[in-house]
């Protein structure tokens, strides 16, 4: 037994010596693959583990690398190779703070900025004993600032802006020995502005704006700052005066109070600041005058003391700057602007509008600077206008409503290429207008309505190809209206009311196919009506008013797909009321004092129209209508003058005319059917069908569809039709109007946006973006059909009587499915997509109230302009939902839709439009939000539909939301995905949340991996 045993082992002995020999190598070749990596790339990937890199971008952090100098984000020092900066903002990377970053020992250079950095800030922190700059803002940290973040020996910059930072600034903050940077901006940090932020004597930048500070006066142990560079205190809720100890930050340059509940006068020490650039001091509530002493602050480039209460006159001492901007609008000030304005060379900005200011321009201004914006309206200045205002060639808004001057339109004013609007409505002026006033290239708005111009339009009219909008109403204009009017294809409104025009309507208007009101009654305009009204598609009034004209009324006005506003009377027209007027979708009809005869048609037959048709003794009506008289009796009156004979004659002469004109005319349309039908089929044999998805219908059900009783919208693009197919399906198919011009070479420009529409929706599957099913082209003709929306736009049933259909949790669904598809557009194309007309008509809603982002008919890829911001052109986007930057420098980026959306989100909690009358003059949803809370407080903000709906908490916390991405500066808007998930935040802990099921996030709200795509 023994001997078998052994012999059993001595053969197994060869097969151990095997195993043992691979498996030492194994052990050999591991350790010496760790052994090759440094101590320090250890600890990065170790502060790799702890997150989560969901777009690879640490994919290169190899642990098979002998040096990690050559990773993403890794500096190191020349000499010793150590690692000496991690810099890995904007990566996406997700997860709490890396504290392993901590035990490199020679970092000095650390920025997380704009991921989502999540959890609290530790305290140990503090062992980062090497870093100068440490930069964490635009993430998710949470909880209070730790205090150990003072024990960082060499820390000089310290950025933890836009964050969700809770309590009260640190009292450990007072020890940071050499700290010049301190930015906490945009937190949630909600105890009053300590006094002990004054001993950190090394700080250049103290920047703490929108932050929810208990009220509390601003320290006057700022003032131990003497090195403060600057100061930045925006929306931090300071009460009481300005201290004067703000006098001793003498290297000051930028001094930013503004949005506060300051009082009291300004401190005249503040004259004392000589190297100070910008004063922001505005939505205040200071007093008194503007300090005299203020003359000696000859670095000043911009002083706004914007919408206060600020009384008395302007001081000489103020207007002897050399100022580049002085804005005093909205406040009491009396007397007259002081003559030393005038020789501010610098002069660029100078708004005074809404005070009681009074008496004569100086004539020089303008002479020395290079005047840009000048608005004086609503106050009483008097005298001529200055004749130099234009002098340095940059003049683009001269607005001056409102006032008393007089004299005539200086002849310098037409040679002021650079204006862009001009608005001198109300005031006393007289004389002919300079001859090339009328044709100032770039002016969109020209307003003089209110004055006492004589003469007449000037054929250099034709010269203002940019003109949009031409007001000039209430003034002694005469002669016929020049036919260059035709070739302004930009006008949209033409006010010629209240003015002495003659001759015929100029027919080179009914081409201006942008043209929506047209009012000229009041003149004495004359001969007949024209009959050809293709290109009015969007005229929405007119007005021909108390004129001269004759003829019958053309039953082609009821085409007119736009028309709600029509007034005929006091003219000389003759004739019938035509049956077509019934197609109109009017809200206002006169046609009184005319000289019109026979039946009214059915629809007017109404006590709605009583008043449309008084002064025409021949109308009568065919109904039992008291307010006109009967065609029956009128008829019986005039058939006992007839004779018998006379009567059997017409009626067999009428019959047979009947009898042929019946047959012509059914022959006629029997062969125009015909001929109708085969057009049809050669037509529908040259159209191309372009699919994005998988179709169960071809291009002939479409084009089936294209029937006006189909239509559901009609719109500046085109028109939109419902089409139910065979297979029981319904889509939308928009029909783009074809305004398409030739270029130079031949190829086209202007396309309604069907490329725009098609480069974006064509390659985009998202379920919070409207699905495009596919486009037909012919020709100029060009079809795009969507998925149908059954519930319209938001716009369309949140400010209709419908709007009480839409509850709380109805809307808050809504404003985050669009957020989602927002957001998809700005973070998950490849490019980002900027939408560019974010409103609320462009969101649609679905059966189930879902919404979708809808019309890129705008939308622009971004970088397709280059690095940077992309600059368009020209404005796109809605009045009312436009960002301020976008409209002053046509430069568009994601903070635009951001800016848009924010409007968006305010409607959904206001219930109003974001441009309405109530709001006055300059004025839009923001501003009336911003005023209304802080004067009334937030029950006169939230729509009085839904205060009592128990949703008050979850309302404010969206109108929240709604400020912030409306806020003034972009860069303190947050990104879109920020806005999804603040949105989403709001009611995590409901389980009552629309967009939750049983108390967890519904995975409609989550993004599919399937949905993501790329734009190019």
């Amino acid at each position: 037994m023994a001997a078998a045993q052994a012999a059993r082992a001595a053969s197994l002995l060869p097969f151990c010596r095997l195993f043992f020999f691979f498996l030492f190598s194994y052990l050999c070749f591991s350790s010496s693959a760790v052994r090759s990596l440094s101590q320090e790339g250890l600890f990065l990937l170790a502060a790799k583990r702890g997150l989560s890199d969901t777009d690879g971008v640490l994919s290169n952090w190899n642990p098979r690398d002998d040096n990690p100098c050559g990773w993403k984000g890794i500096l190191c020092d020349n000499s010793s190779g150590a690692v000496v900066s991690v810099d890995l903002s904007n990566t996406n990377i997700i997860g709490p703070f890396p504290l392993a970053l901590c035990r490199l020992s020679r970092l000095s250079f650390l920025s997380l900025a704009n991921n989502n950095v999540n959890s609290t800030l530790p305290s140990g922190i503090s062992s980062c004993k090497a870093l100068a700059h440490l930069d964490l803002s635009s993430n998710l940290l949470v909880g209070t600032l730790p205090e150990t973040l003072a024990d960082l020996p060499l820390l000089q910059h310290l950025d933890l802006s836009s964050n969700n930072f809770t309590g009260a600034i640190p009292a450990s903050f007072a020890r940071f020995p050499s700290l010049q940077v301190l930015t906490l901006t945009a937190n949630l940090l909600n105890e009053t502005v300590p006094a002990f932020l004054g001993r950190i004597l090394t700080l250049q930048q103290l920047n703490l704006a929108y932050n929810p500070f208990a009220g509390g006066r601003l320290p006057p142990e700022i003032g131990n700052l003497t090195s403060l560079q600057n100061l930045w205190l925006s929306f931090c809720n300071l009460v009481g005066e300005i201290p004067d100890s703000v006098s001793k930050l003498g290297n000051l340059t930028n001094l930013d109070l503004s949005n506060n509940r300051l009082v009291g006068p300004i401190p005249p020490s503040i004259t004392s600041l000589r190297k100070v650039v910008q004063i922001e001091l505005f939505n205040n509530s200071l007093s008194g005058e503007i300090p005299s002493g203020m003359d000696a602050m000859v670095s000043l480039l911009r002083f706004d003391a914007s919408t206060n209460n600020l009384t008395g006159s302007i001081p000489v001492e103020l207007c002897r700057l050399n100022l580049e901007s002085l804005n005093l609008y909205e406040n009491h000030l009396t007397g007259g602007l002081p003559p030393e304005i005038a020789n501010s060379t610098q002069l660029v900005e100078l708004k005074l509008f809404n005070n009681m200011l009074s008496g004569v321009l100086p004539p020089d201004l303008g002479k020395n600077s290079r005047l840009m914006m000048l608005d004086l309206s609503y106050n009483r200045f008097s005298g001529e206008l200055p004749a130099h205002l234009c002098t340095g060639k940059s003049l683009t808004d001269m607005v001056l409503l409102d006032n008393a001057f007089s004299g005539p339109i200086p002849a310098s004013y037409g040679e002021c290429s650079s204006l862009n609007r001009v608005r001198l409505r109300s005031n006393s002026l007289s004389g002919v207008v300079p001859p090339a006033f009328w044709g100032l290239p770039h002016v969109s708005l020209l307003e003089l309505a209110g004055n006492r111009l004589t003469g007449s339009i000037s054929p250099f009219i034709r010269n203002a190809g940019n003109l949009s909008q031409l007001i000039v109403s209430g003034n002694s204009f005469s002669g016929e209206i020049p036919a260059e009017v035709g070739q302004l294809h930009n006008l949209v409104d033409f006010h010629g009311d209240g003015n002495a025009f003659t001759g015929a309507l100029p027919r080179g208007l009914l081409g201006l196919s942008l043209l929506a009101k047209l009012d000229l009654q009041g003149n004495r305009i004359s001969g007949k009506l024209p009959n050809d009204f293709r290109s009015w598609k969007q005229l929405s009034e007119l007005n021909l008013a108390n004129n001269q004209l004759d003829g019958s009324i053309p039953p082609q006005l009821g085409s007119l797909p736009a028309l709600n506003y029509l007034d005929l009377s006091g003219n000389l027209l003759t004739g019938s009321v035509p049956l077509a007027l019934q197609e109109l979708k009017l809200n206002s009809l006169n046609l009184s004092n005319n000289h019109l005869s026979g039946s009214l048609p059915p629809l007017f037959n109404n006590r709605i129209y009583e008043r449309s048709f008084l002064g025409n003794p021949d109308l009568c009506s065919n109904a039992d209508a008291s307010f006109m008289q009967s065609c029956i009796r009128l008829q019986e009156d005039r058939a006992k003058h007839r004779a018998l004979a006379w009567l059997l004659r017409s009626v067999f002469v009428l019959t047979g005319v009947i009898l042929v004109l019946g047959i012509a005319l059914f022959y006629w349309r029997y062969r125009s059917f015909k001929r109708s039908e085969k057009r049809k089929a050669a037509d529908k044999s040259r159209w191309t069908l372009t699919s994005f998805h998988k179709l169960g219908f071809s291009e002939y059900e479409i084009l089936d569809s294209l029937d006006e009783d189909n239509v559901i919208g009609s719109g500046g693009a085109g028109k939109v039709y419902k089409a139910v197919l065979n297979n029981g399906e319904t889509v939308a198919v928009k029909r783009l109007w074809a305004t398409s011009t030739k270029m130079e070479n031949n190829h086209s420009k202007g396309d309604n946006g069907f490329e725009a529409e098609v480069a974006t929706l064509g390659k985009i599957r998202h379920r919070n973006i409207v699905k495009l099913w596919c486009c037909c082209t012919h020709r100029d003709c060009k079809l795009l059909v969507y998925e149908y929306m059954p519930n319209g736009s938001l716009g369309d049933f949140l400010h209709s009587s419908k709007a009480g259909l839409l509850d709380w949790p109805t809307r808050y669904k809504i404003a985050v499915d669009a957020a989602e598809g927002l957001s998809y557009l700005h973070h998950d194309c490849v490019p980002p997509i900027i939408h560019r007309d974010v409103k609320s008509n462009n969101i649609l809603l679905d059966a189930e109230f879902g919404a979708r982002v809808a019309d890129f008919g705008v939308a622009k890829i971004q970088g397709t302009y280059g690095k940077g911001h992309d600059s368009m052109s020209a404005i796109a986007g809605s009045l009312g939902y436009i960002a301020p930057e976008y409209a002053y420098t046509l430069r568009v980026n994601e903070k635009s839709d951001i800016y848009s959306f924010g409007v968006v989100i305010l409607e959904l909690v206001t219930g109003k439009r974001p441009v309405e009358a109530e709001y006055g003059e300059s004025k839009h949803l923001v501003k009336w939000v911003s005023t209304t809370l802080e004067e009334k407080g937030v029950d006169h903000v939230l729509d009085p539909r839904l205060v009592n709906s128990g949703f008050k908490e979850e309302m404010c916390k969206v109108l929240n939301v709604g400020r912030l991405c409306t806020s003034p500066l972009p860069i303190n808007r947050p990104t879109m995905r920020r806005v999804v998930k603040l949105l989403l935040e709001i009611c995590s802990d409901d389980k009552n949340n629309p967009v939750k099921k049983d108390g967890k996030l519904s995975p409609y709200y989550y993004e599919d991996a399937s949905d993501h795509g790329s734009a190019a």
